[in-house]
């Protein structure tokens, strides 16, 4: 098949079949963001890269597989536009009137020239660090959004130099947050008929999306957020433990006293430890024998038998796997989460087919990266996409959610679609609470759970009960959309599955998102964003060279932020396909395969690499140096000639490492900037809110909710839009806060109906206060 013929799914369907067909996207990007439009592709998009005649420069850009393979394009290349189709740059005229979406580096067009000449038009223009003033001239790159996010100031251990992460995580989390805010903008262009200009910063998008420091934060933390943490890389080990066993390493996510329970009767219920005090997470933490005890149990086992022993007693735990046998564990093999794509004749790699599953079936690879320009490409016929001339308001104006998610990605999921006016219901109870109240303080809320759940109102109702169970149901008939992140099963357990509920109200949409998938041979463990880590191969990578146990990914929290904007992706993509079906529909994203997807590019290096191919990479190569004071640092990215020129303009006749040993991180790294070399000095995560880039962006917001003593600092836009003001900013709700209130407006229910169902604890209600 021709790289520019018609695609189609990899189900063997039309394209059609899957939920943006209609929706034409033009793309101008290269490099790392032209992933931006894949990902609309494998949605079912028809998407047209512009580029020049003889093809743009990012086809050659990267890894390469060399001779006897030298004319294949670049492995970023492939990655990035698996699914699209080129045209020359001389046809944009042509192209961009048919066009809803343009997706282009930042001052490629007058985009307000085109705003006016195609009004539904929705442009979304990338760049390093936005249209900003005196910033946006900066060059970034991955290591450099480490150090300006905060995200490496925590990543090492205590004492120790900052420790880059691996892969290219920042900028894989900021494609996925371009292309959340960029279809908010496409489903508000259907509603309204009007587009949108938005400003995208990488630097913002990596910050929101990868492990935000003011966001919300995981369950272990209790609500203490990283601007707390002391000067130095955190001691976070004893937060998820990595002990080695017979044939490697397990680590362990201990956290609900059940779970503990379990761990104390596998281990033989140890008199040391049998005090009910250590049902509570901070006397574990603090004990400085439990560790010990657990390394003496596991010993003698290996990690398959911690598994099986860990999976019976309900304890979560997983192996610490290297990336080849993730790839190659049970799970991985009965999902199949690659698929190989043909990158020159004779010469064939795997890719990430897609990150999530519509209706039980993968929106992955449609077709290979597109040939060189076609001047005969043009736009598929397809069916008119419904529009519409409501009143701008907020985009998710009018839309029910019934939020059942829990920890960080559910958190994360529902407060995307809040944010966007959405109205969210958090469903809970006091017997199964949300692990994010847990706090160290008195306070009942804490700044994290107040980041990751503001705009939300919340019902508590005892689902167990035929009652209960039988209100929840009357609010999935009058709801458009239901969030769940349970491990596999939970819902089912319920009588609360897809096609249980779909019964109900055929125009519901599902998602789950699990640690490992729906299906699978590991789709009912329980799995925490440090077990998937360890699953899927990155924490042995996030080590020192050569320091087998220098495992420093325990204080992070990923890839949970990023898969929640995922589900809200999967989410308007659905509701964009029900403007034109009437039907809704089930949105599954596995977290390891979101994290393996990052890892995309690497993974098909390795495999060029075992097939006998030789792969060499671009001459880029970025360090972090010590600088003057107390645990300073700057990220240099140093790409070519041009930039080594330009830093022997900068530091005369001193060696880099030298000249920036004399001078403070943020002294450097703008003097550097100036000379046109990406720069970043390592910010720490109470440093972000005064960093002159952020307040210009208007990044932040401080506000306060009414059972915090003090304002708390969280994030504001996802983006900057010209047509759509900020997020409301409606506090966390307590447990049951808008049960009375919700079960009257949406329900009817009597006085005496619902005084009896708070009588027989059927429901509950918290006063806000």
């Amino acid at each position: 098949m021709s790289a520019n013929a018609p695609a189609v799914d990899g189900e063997g369907g039309a394209v059609t079949g899957r939920p943006l067909a209609g929706i034409r996207l033009l793309e101008l990007t290269q490099g790392a963001m032209a992933a931006i439009a894949r990902y609309f592709a494998e949605l079912g998009a028809d998407v047209i890269r512009l580029e020049p005649a003889k093809g743009a420069a990012d086809r050659r850009e990267g890894m390469m597989a060399a001779s006897p393979f030298s004319d294949a394009a670049s492995i970023p290349f492939h990655a990035a536009n698996l699914g699209k189709r080129s045209a020359p740059d001389t046809c944009f005229d042509t192209l961009v009137a048919d066009a809803d979406i343009l997706v282009m580096p930042h001052g490629a067009r007058d985009a307000e020239a085109l705003r006016k000449a195609y009004p539904r038009l929705v442009i979304l223009s990338v760049s390093d660090f936005g249209d900003t003033p005196g910033f946006a001239h900066w060059k970034g790159s991955g290591p450099v959004f480490h150090a300006l996010s905060g995200e490496l100031s925590r990543s090492g251990l205590p004492g120790r130099a900052p420790l880059l992460p691996p892969g290219d995580l920042a900028v894989e989390c900021a494609i996925v947050q371009a292309v959340y805010v960029t279809m908010v903008a496409c489903w508000q262009a259907l509603q309204t008929g009007r587009g949108d200009h938005v400003d995208f910063s990488i630097l913002d998008g990596a910050v929101q999306a990868l492990d935000p420091g003011y966001g919300v934060g995981g369950s272990a933390a209790a609500g203490v957020r990283p601007s707390a943490l002391p000067r130095g890389r955190p001691n976070a080990a004893h937060l998820y433990p990595i002990l080695p066993c017979k044939d490697g390493f397990v680590r362990f996510c201990v956290m609900a006293p059940r779970q503990w329970q379990g761990l104390l009767r596998w281990m033989g219920e140890p008199a040391e430890f049998a005090d009910p005090s250590f049902n509570a997470i901070t006397t574990r933490y603090g004990s400085p024998d439990l560790v010990p005890a657990m390394a003496r149990f596991l010993a003698g086992m290996t990690r398959l038998e911690v598994e099986a022993g860990a999976q019976q007693h309900g304890v979560p735990a997983a192996a610490l796997l290297d990336l080849d046998e993730a790839l190659q564990s049970p799970q991985m093999t009965a999902r199949s989460p690659f698929k190989p794509v043909e990158i020159a004749p004779g010469l064939a790699a795997p890719f990430p087919d897609g990150v999530m599953e519509i209706d039980g079936c993968r929106m992955g690879i449609r077709s290979p990266a597109p040939s060189l320009p076609d001047r005969s490409t043009v736009w598929h016929e397809s069916p008119p996409m419904p529009r519409g001339n409501a009143a701008p308001q907020r985009p998710l104006n009018g839309i029910k959610v019934l939020d059942f998610g829990v920890i960080v990605v559910g958190s994360e999921a529902g407060r995307m679609l809040a944010d966007q006016g959405a109205d969210v219901i958090k469903v809970e109870s006091s017997t199964y609470p949300d692990g994010l109240r847990q706090t160290a303080g008195p306070e009942p809320v804490s700044a994290s759970y107040a980041s990751g759940n503001r705009n939300k109102k919340s019902i508590a109702i005892n689902i167990r009960d035929p009652r209960g169970k039988a209100l929840l149901l009357d609010l999935v008939r009058q709801s458009d959309v239901i969030l769940s992140n349970f491990k596999g099963g939970t819902l089912e357990s319920l009588g609360l599955d897809h096609a249980a509920l779909k019964h109900i109200n055929p125009r519901i949409i599902v998602t789950d998102s699990s640690a490992y998938g729906p299906t699978g041979p590991w789709a009912r463990r329980m799995g925490y964003g440090p077990l998937v880590r360890a699953s899927a191969g990155l924490t042995m990578q996030w080590r020192y060279p050569h320091e087998e146990t220098s495992f420093s990914d325990a204080i992070t929290i990923y890839p949970d932020h990023v898969a929640g904007r995922i589900v809200a992706i999967g989410v308007l993509a659905l509701l964009i396909r029900r403007r034109r079906t009437g039907r809704g529909g089930r949105v599954s994203v596995s977290q390891a395969e979101v994290m393996l997807c990052h890892l995309g590019k690497q993974i098909a290096a390795r495999a060029l690499g075992l097939a006998g191919a030789t792969i060499t990479n671009a001459d880029e190569h970025s360090q972090v140096y010590p600088c003057a004071g107390d645990d300073d640092w700057c990220v240099v990215t140093i790409r070519g000639d041009a930039d080594r020129q330009a830093i022997s303009r900068v530091t005369g006749d001193v060696p880099l490492n030298q000249w920036l040993a004399h001078r403070p991180a943020s002294e450097a790294m703008q003097k550097l900037q100036e000379a046109g070399v990406a720069a970043g000095a390592m910010l720490r995560i109470s440093e972000l809110p005064d960093f002159a880039y952020f307040k210009a962006r208007g990044f932040f917001r401080s506000t306060r909710h009414p059972h915090i003593a003090e304002a708390v600092i969280m994030e504001n836009a996802p983006a900057r839009f010209a047509m759509m003001p900020d997020p409301a900013d409606g506090p966390a709700p307590l447990l049951g806060e808008h049960t009375e209130e919700l079960l009257r407006e949406r329900l009817g229910i009597s006085d005496d109906e619902l005084a009896d169902l708070l009588a027989q604890e059927v429901v509950e209600q918290h006063a806000g206060g």
